[in-house]
């Protein structure tokens, strides 16, 4: 399983940490560095985001003022907006009755940092409302009903199932280079209507203007990682993040008949670069391939990191108070790509 949900949980900042450490006993670290977050200030990243002060690698995350929580006096939490990061939005009138996917991601620094392996997520206070309808706005008309302030799961394996040979072929040969010091990169950018990356406008901020980075930190991942227990490959990549695409040439007596960059490639184009990737991701997030969590107070969920992608969903009115706890920790080895079998099988 990729996701795992247990009910009406008692659970401690110290319980919440030991949990999730236990996938990874090694990890130490918050996925962004502990406290890190927070120092960042022109992180896209850095409203969404309180440290609890005796656990530093749990955050505190939500919605509203929060007053007295786990040492902390008081807490303004900003429940993450489409408005404050898409190219279009919705309708102010329609606001709260319909929604989008704000980011589809993963959560990881994706610079110096490996990806967690595990997230844990649990919920103390959840507002309760109608639900909404949550639009793609990309000419699909695809439309998704879904509960207030969901949290919503695509399978990274389904993501690369599905996928047609030419492009699962693309998939096993492919990397992607993210950006240094990605959330600062892409601040001043805006999304797509899907939350499925960013659209091409030149906005990023240039690397001379990044806080200090440094090549051999720059992250070059698999387009796929390999699951360790079941050996299946999952389409893991952070759409937002990406700055270049790498392809290896196909292997030796593959076909080459419909296959994309035969001889391999390095895509430096960013524009080029996003439509490849969003033409591979798109289908997954297809309204019956999507899991909208229906979040009640004392729910705790598990989802292995390295496995699906998810986006924060909905809008909160500001005194609607929502109050969760989030930890991830930054894992002691970066993941593992296709196997010579993997690329012989699909490539």
């Amino acid at each position: 399983y990729d996701a795992l949900l247990f009910r009406n949980v008692d659970f401690t900042p110290e319980q919440q940490y030991a949990l999730t450490k236990a996938f990874d006993p090694t990890s130490e670290s918050y996925g962004h560095g502990n406290n890190k977050t927070g120092e960042t200030k022109r992180s896209i990243l850095h409203p969404d985001l309180k440290t609890i002060p005796r656990q530093p690698q749990v955050q505190l995350i939500g919605n509203g003022t929060v007053y007295d929580h786990e040492g902390l006096a008081e807490a303004k939490l900003k429940h993450p907006h489409h408005r404050t990061f898409h190219k279009t939005t919705i309708p102010a009138e329609d606001d709260l009755t319909h929604t989008r996917f704000y980011r589809w991601h993963i959560d990881a620094a994706l610079y110096d940092l490996a990806p967690p392996k595990v997230t844990t997520l649990y919920a103390l206070n959840v507002p309760r409302g109608e639900s909404q309808t949550l639009r793609y706005d990309d000419g699909t008309g695809d439309e998704l009903k879904v509960p207030l302030g969901t949290t919503a799961f695509v399978s990274g394996a389904t993501m690369f199932d599905i996928l047609p040979k030419e492009l699962k072929s693309l998939a096993v040969r492919g990397k992607v280079k993210y950006a240094p010091h990605p959330y600062v990169w892409m601040a001043p950018a805006h999304a797509m209507a899907t939350g499925l990356g960013i659209e091409s406008e030149g906005l990023e901020l240039p690397l001379e203007e990044l806080p200090p980075w440094e090549e051999e930190k720059i992250k070059v991942y698999p387009i796929c990682w390999k699951n360790p227990v079941t050996g299946n490959l999952h389409f893991q990549v952070h759409p937002c993040a990406i700055q270049e695409l790498i392809v290896d040439p196909l292997p030796a007596g593959a076909d080459r008949e419909g296959a994309l960059y035969p001889d391999g490639a390095h895509i430096k184009d960013l524009k080029e670069v996003r439509d490849i990737i969003y033409k591979m991701q798109r289908p997954a997030i297809a309204p019956e391939l999507v899991y909208p969590h229906d979040w009640d107070e004392k729910d705790l969920v598990l989802f292995h990191n390295r496995g699906v992608l998810h986006s924060v969903v909905g809008a909160f009115s500001p005194d609607q108070v929502r109050a969760f706890h989030q930890c991830n920790l930054a894992a002691s080895s970066d993941p593992v790509g296709p196997s010579a079998e993997d690329v012989a099988k699909y490539a």
